[in-house]
């Protein structure tokens, strides 16, 4: 599986990152935590709260954002987009 994890302030990207989980042990929400962890220690993030409406959007198309709702923190982006771009088969 793979996920890009983008930085957006003022409808500009500001960071991005592709991370890789190929372990076929993990579950689908295993790897989808796992990553966005390790998205959030190398973009030196807290790591965000899934709402209900973060899991609907995950669940239904594959993304979501994270806005200042989702962190404790105040935050010096807009939002924090993630998109799976390849799933296992």
């Amino acid at each position: 599986m793979k996920i890009w994890f983008r930085l957006y302030k003022d409808n500009h990207l500001l960071r991005d990152l592709v991370v890789t989980d190929d372990d076929r042990e993990k579950t689908r929400t295993q790897k989808v935590y796992s990553s966005l962890e390790e998205a959030c220690y190398a973009l030196d993030l807290e790591k965000p709260f899934w709402l209900d409406k973060n899991k609907r959007d995950f669940i239904r198309h594959a993304q979501t954002r994270f806005t200042r709702d989702n962190f404790i923190e105040s935050i010096g982006f807009d939002y924090l987009d993630i998109r799976v771009i390849e799933e296992d088969l």
